[in-house]
């Protein structure tokens, strides 16, 4: 079965934790995805004030330390999953979208 990749964005302040009732919601969704071999694995990112970007350009890189002004770009978390085809997959991340809040989920099928 295909495997997909998704990159959570919030469009919560970077770094808001959610309340114990969020956590809890979340929590058994994700038992029950990966009880259901759904869901291969899930992290959350802490702050971008703890992360870095680098980028190499013509052979030059550069490091540029966190926190990073643009949130709206920072990853708060993935998911690895699978799903039988992209309509799947996007009806999944829905589903974790109703649980986790306003933001925007990436979804991108990975090589096998």
């Amino acid at each position: 079965m295909p495997r997909f990749l998704s990159f959570y964005k919030s469009a919560t302040p970077e770094g808001t934790r959610p309340s114990a009732e969020e956590e809890a919601k979340m929590g058994a969704l994700i038992t029950e995805s990966m009880q259901a071999g759904v869901l291969l694995s899930a992290e959350g990112c802490l702050p971008s004030s703890f992360g870095a970007r680098v980028r190499q350009t013509r052979g030059k890189v550069t490091v540029i330390d966190g926190p990073f002004a643009e949130a709206k770009e920072v990853v708060g978390g993935f998911a690895i999953f699978q799903a039988a085809t992209k309509a799947e997959a996007i009806a999944f991340v829905q589903k974790f979208l109703e649980v986790a809040g306003d933001g925007e989920c990436e979804v991108r099928q990975l090589y096998e």
